[in-house]
């Protein structure tokens, strides 16, 4: 898996992950020809700029712009409007590489914000931005994102914002009754993964609703395609540092609207964990076990048979070809044979809901904190299975094989 970041995504009937690469930029550095004095007008122009977002202040934060640069002027209008409603509690800018030439400069910036009573670390975002000087002072001629970075929900459209309990739900479409129900789907969500992962989280759930499947892909930075079919995705970068990066949790209006209220908790459920296990799981953290763990959490106390809930796994355990091994990542890429990804899904689960029931709830969360506190793949399942578990991985393969054929032979 490329990069250091995850993206949990669950599927109208199946989850999946995918990585992805989270750029940090060095903090002001002045590139050639770029003084430190370039360095810091350009930061001032860049601080106004977010002061005029907290303020709401529009004149501020057209004030900043290059007055010659109209469609510059008339976009960066509608997308201050469109956020109108967010409540950020911080937005500023950090400032990389500046690259002057005479009166113009191309700087690397990295976006950093909140939404006050959610977040617990800023949101982060690349941006390249360009400037021109006129009468000694520079002035904002172009703000995009950088590379392949993705786009943020109010470049797309007016946000409307509908509160929950435990949750925030922001929402390009108006459809204010769907909206309403997707916040307390979430409301819903929250405590039923904070009484199966009793470490320390947010509690709180912060949902974006982009108005189609295209947009969806432009949030997340990634072709569109690649997400049909997908009800909701979880952003965020992984790591065992105890401090967790924002997530989002982004959901597809296309797939998610078809599905029954069942079907949407066990999605925004799903997503939820991801979002509470973030702090805890690293590139050490296996597929089965990050992907199983947030699907036995979202089917966890509900009456769903293991026919129900591993229809794929079973028809395979029945026909004898009851699987080897737990499975690989790779089993969990989408583009493939999608038997193949319900059955890892679906034996990631099982493998959770084992573990569960033979060793209890407390030695699963605790089995996967300490395969997350790893840095390193390599050994860090074996020695959490032997630390908590007290069984070797080769042990546990044969167990879950056993149970397999236990439950859906």
């Amino acid at each position: 898996m490329a990069g250091q970041g995850r993206v949990g995504r669950r599927a109208i009937r199946m989850a999946a992950g995918l990585g992805l690469a989270v750029a940090l930029l060095t903090s002001g550095c002045a590139g050639p020809g770029a003084s430190d004095s370039t360095v810091r007008e350009i930061q001032r122009t860049l601080d106004g700029r977010a002061a005029a977002v907290l303020g709401h202040d529009e004149n501020a934060y057209l004030g900043a712009l290059d007055a010659e640069a109209s469609a510059l002027r008339a976009d960066e209008l509608r997308q201050f409007r469109n956020m109108a409603d967010i409540p950020f509690g911080s937005w500023e800018y950090r400032l990389g590489d500046v690259r002057r030439d005479g009166s113009t400069a191309v700087a690397d910036a990295e976006l950093r914000y909140r939404i006050a009573g959610y977040d617990t670390a800023p949101v982060t975002a690349a941006r390249t931005v360009e400037f021109t000087r006129r009468d000694g002072r520079w002035y904002l001629k172009a703000d995009r994102p950088a590379g392949k970075s993705a786009q943020q929900l109010w470049q797309q459209g007016d946000v409307h914002v509908v509160r929950g309990s435990r949750s925030l739900v922001l929402a390009v479409d108006r459809d204010t009754v769907r909206q309403k129900a997707l916040a307390a789907a979430a409301d819903r969500a929250v405590p039923a993964v904070t009484g199966a992962w009793p470490s320390p989280w947010a509690r709180r759930l912060v949902v974006l609703v982009p108005s189609s499947l295209e947009a969806m892909g432009e949030l997340l930075g990634a072709p569109a395609a690649g997400y049909r079919g997908i009800a909701a995705v979880t952003t965020g970068e992984t790591g065992a540092s105890g401090k967790a990066p924002a997530d989002r949790v982004i959901v597809n209006p296309e797939a998610y609207g078809v599905l029954g209220d069942f079907g949407q908790t066990v999605v925004l459920t799903h997503e939820t964990t991801h979002v509470a296990t973030r702090a805890y799981t690293s590139k050490a953290t296996p597929m089965w076990l990050s992907e199983g763990f947030a699907d036995w959490v979202a089917y966890r106390g509900t009456s769903r048979t293991d026919g129900q809930t591993a229809p794929e796994l079973q028809r395979a355990v029945r026909g004898g070809e009851t699987p080897a091994a737990l499975p690989d990542d790779k089993d969990f890429a989408f583009g493939g044979d999608a038997d193949v990804l319900a059955r890892a899904y679906e034996g990631g689960r099982m493998a959770c809901e084992l573990i569960a029931e033979r060793w209890g709830e407390g030695k699963l969360t605790a089995f996967y904190r300490a395969v997350g506190e790893k840095e390193h793949r390599a050994s860090a399942v074996e020695k959490a299975m032997r630390d908590v578990l007290g069984i070797s991985p080769e042990e546990f393969t044969v167990t879950w094989r056993g149970y397999l054929r236990e439950r859906l032979g």
